[in-house]
């Protein structure tokens, strides 16, 4: 190994290369997956929400046919979401919100931002719904709720930005697109993700985005959270005889409207994560198999050049075990340096995603293992045909190759 140094890093890189992109991409998914579900039990495993039919369908049950028509012609709308808080009778927090626009614009003074602020028109409750506590001033009342003044909650990113803290940004002043808003408070930091952008949201009241943005033609959400989860499912059942009742439907027809709990959306979202796994692996296990094709094409060459020295080794009382276990050995030192070289790297690169979406630090032990175990069998199986062929040879022969 060390007086071919050359053949052997880059046999040791073929290997490395493949386990990095294996390790790596699954310690990816494995950020992904506990930032999933961070965000979505953030909100409280007791907390389910009801929204548009996202797709749509038909059945016959007996003669009749239910059918259901399709979220672009059924949005809920605000009346609607505001009968169902009003008329719901289980014990429970409701909470109204809408996305008003997610391309605005915040500015104080010389800065700016770019046109992609997420504006969420929400009631009183939401924050409380949501599992966010304000880290600074205070939330929505009542009278912020029903006046519709120019008033605003801020996320803890933009707070940073145009205020440097957010308790210099309580009761302070920003434009939000062409109107001033007083800031209210500022939310807790929770973190970059690409399914929760509160940090960088501003929330106004209900009735001031209906004077400022055109909501009129969107889908409200209505997210509903009650004291205690061993009552989910009966408060589940009862919202959606609620839902059928505010959105006048008959016995006939399906739901246009969907209830989905947090756990259900982050297993949903997980578990297309599969594919993206499935996709590694092969990914992974094509690059390995071409490294030990690589490394079984070194050791062969390796034989030949050292035919002389099996030969010598023979001579002077090398049996044909100790000569297989010589080479058997070298091919897994390399596989197992590549792998650990892979490995490492892996972990490295995958966690880059956990400092961004300021995650806790992943360690996917079971494909650790795995990949230690792949490199053994890549080194057993790309070195055992060398073994035998070098453990074969006449030492009269070998010692006469040249």
């Amino acid at each position: 190994m060390k007086s071919n140094r050359l053949r052997t890093n880059l046999t040791v890189a073929i290997i490395a290369i493949g386990l990095t992109a294996l390790i790596g991409i699954i310690t990816v998914i494995e950020v992904l997956r506990g930032t999933i579900y961070n965000n979505f039990t953030s909100m409280g495993s007791n907390t389910f929400t009801i929204n548009e039919q996202r797709v749509s369908s038909s059945k016959k049950i007996g003669k009749k046919k239910r059918s259901s028509t399709s979220n672009e012609n059924n949005p809920i709308k605000l009346d609607e979401a505001l009968r169902f808080k009003t008329l719901f009778p289980f014990p429970s927090t409701i909470s109204t919100s809408v996305i008003a626009t997610n391309t605005s614009i915040l500015k104080r003074g010389a800065k700016k931002t770019n046109p992609n602020i997420v504006v969420m028109a929400t009631d009183e409750n939401y924050l409380r719904v949501a599992g966010t506590n304000l880290v600074s001033g205070r939330n929505f009342n009542a009278l912020d709720i029903s006046s519709g003044e120019n008033t605003c909650i801020l996320g803890n990113a933009l707070a940073h930005k145009f205020f440097n803290s957010p308790e210099n940004a309580a009761n302070a002043f920003i434009a939000l697109g062409d109107a001033r808003y007083r800031i209210l408070g500022v939310m807790e930091s929770k973190g970059a993700s690409f399914i929760n952008r509160m940090d960088n949201m501003a929330i106004i009241s209900l009735q001031n985005a209906r004077q400022r943005f055109s909501i009129s033609g969107k889908t409200f959400v209505i997210s509903v959270s009650i004291p205690d989860i061993k009552y989910m499912s009966l408060a589940i059942d009862e919202a959606e005889g609620m839902m059928r009742n505010v959105r006048k439907l008959s016995a006939s027809e399906e739901n246009n409207f969907t209830i989905s709990k947090n756990d259900e959306i982050a297993n949903s979202l997980i578990d297309n994560l599969k594919f993206v796994t499935l996709s590694a692996s092969i990914i992974g296990l094509i690059t390995l198999l071409g490294a030990a094709i690589g490394l079984m094409n070194i050791m062969l060459v390796s034989v030949a050049e050292r035919t002389r020295e099996i030969g010598l080794s023979k001579a002077i009382g090398a049996t044909n075990a100790t000569v297989r276990i010589q080479f058997l050995s070298e091919a897994v030192i390399i596989s197992l340096k590549g792998g650990a070289i892979g490995i490492i790297l892996g972990i490295l690169i995958g966690n880059l995603l956990s400092l961004a979406f300021h995650s806790p630090f992943v360690m996917p032990w079971f494909w650790i293992g795995i990949g230690i175990s792949i490199c053994i069998i890549v080194g057993l199986l790309a070195g055992i045909y060398p073994a035998l062929k070098a453990s074969k040879l006449n030492p009269i022969n070998a010692l006469r190759y040249e």
